[in-house]
């Protein structure tokens, strides 16, 4: 009997005990929840300060200042007039002189080259000797019907136009401006000022009338280039840019001229820019295209003051005492080659983090030093 009381007074025991270190537990588990959930909330991780994990950043004063927003593409640059330039008159024709070689600049109106007119010329001999005999036809006929041929301001329009049809005048006519008209077109010449590209006919042969003789590049130049159509917000006609050629390097500069309106199957819009002057660029040269457009007074942080934490932007501000890193989710707006806007996140007058910020968490020790 009392072996059997000590035994049931040890098991109590055993169970207070046992239950004692359930509770225990019980709240422990409880309590790293909280701070698992907490932690997950907030998406930061807490550094405690230690002196060996010191960074060192750099940092500046958050403002609100003129932004400059800026739009990159490729392009290709081509004259601003270009033109292919034929012998309208062929047959057995060879080329007599050819006054330019590629490269050259002309001017409007000078010769390139002529053709043998020989043949061209005596045609219009021709030509103007049937006018001749047809005007002597043309004489007769209105002498015939009464009327003064040399007082033609006193013949009735409908007996002049029958009597010129019927004396074959007006074929004649016509046949000699013809003649003239083929003459004139043996010589080519520049239609606008440029430069000679193309030139493929040489002296002594006939002109190939399946190709150009020549082409002409106009001295004013325009680069064609495309943009997303989510851009064409802030861009519009007569917008600055810049065109910079990948093989010759250089800065030059020009307007947007043209925006075609119509996007293509993947989203992109065309715009022509007129270059000013362009010397130095060349038909078909590819070319970078930079376009800025002020967007005014906008809150602006460095490009290298914005990091990905878990899918998210993040800058990191300094504490009022500046010795540690703060975590900001943040959201940018537009941006150029080295600043984002910040639309959401951030207030002016915050020290942001622009340097050493890659590895940082919240309340990371930082030492700032200067840039």
């Amino acid at each position: 009997m009392i072996y059997s009381t000590y035994i049931m007074k040890n098991l109590k025991t055993v169970i207070n005990i046992a239950a004692v270190s359930m509770l225990i537990s019980s709240v422990g588990c409880g309590s790293d929840k909280k701070q698992e959930d907490s932690a997950e909330e907030k998406g930061k991780t807490v550094v405690a300060a230690e002196p060996s994990k010191i960074t060192e950043v750099t940092a500046e004063e958050l403002t609100i200042r003129d932004f400059n927003h800026e739009v990159v593409s490729n392009g290709k640059a081509a004259g601003h007039n270009n033109a292919d330039l034929y012998f309208p008159t062929g047959g057995d024709a060879v080329i007599t002189s050819v006054y330019v070689k590629n490269g050259d600049h002309v001017i409007k109106g000078q010769k390139l080259a002529t053709l043998d007119t020989y043949k061209l010329v005596k045609e219009r001999e021709s030509a103007a000797t049937a006018l001749a005999k047809a005007e002597l036809d043309l004489q007769d006929a209105l002498i015939g019907q009464g009327y003064d041929p040399d007082a033609s301001s006193g013949i009735p329009a409908d007996v002049m136009k029958l009597a010129r049809l019927r004396s074959g005048y007006m074929e004649a006519e016509a046949a000699l401006a013809k003649a003239e008209h083929e003459i004139e077109q043996a010589t080519l010449t520049a239609p606008f000022s440029g430069v000679v590209a193309n030139l493929s006919g040489k002296v002594f042969n006939r002109p190939d009338a399946s190709k150009p003789f020549c082409s002409v590049i106009g001295d004013g130049m325009d680069v064609e280039f495309k943009i997303m159509e989510g851009e064409l917000a802030v861009l519009q006609r007569g917008d600055k840019v810049q065109i910079t050629p990948f093989s010759t390097g250089g800065v030059y500069s020009g307007r947007v001229s043209e925006i075609n309106p119509q996007v293509d199957e993947n989203g992109m819009v065309t715009l022509v820019a007129s270059v000013d002057g362009g010397k130095g660029l060349y038909d078909g040269m590819n070319v970078k295209v930079s376009v800025q457009k002020s967007l005014g007074k906008q809150l602006v942080v460095p490009k290298t003051a914005v990091v990905l934490r878990t899918g998210r932007q993040v800058v990191f501000t300094l504490n009022e005492k500046g010795d540690k890193a703060m975590w900001n989710y943040v959201e940018t707006g537009l941006e150029n080659m080295g600043h984002y806007t910040i639309t959401d996140g951030l207030e002016p007058g915050m020290k942001v983090i622009t340097t050493g910020n890659v590895n940082l968490a919240h309340e990371a020790p930082v030492k700032v030093i200067k840039n």
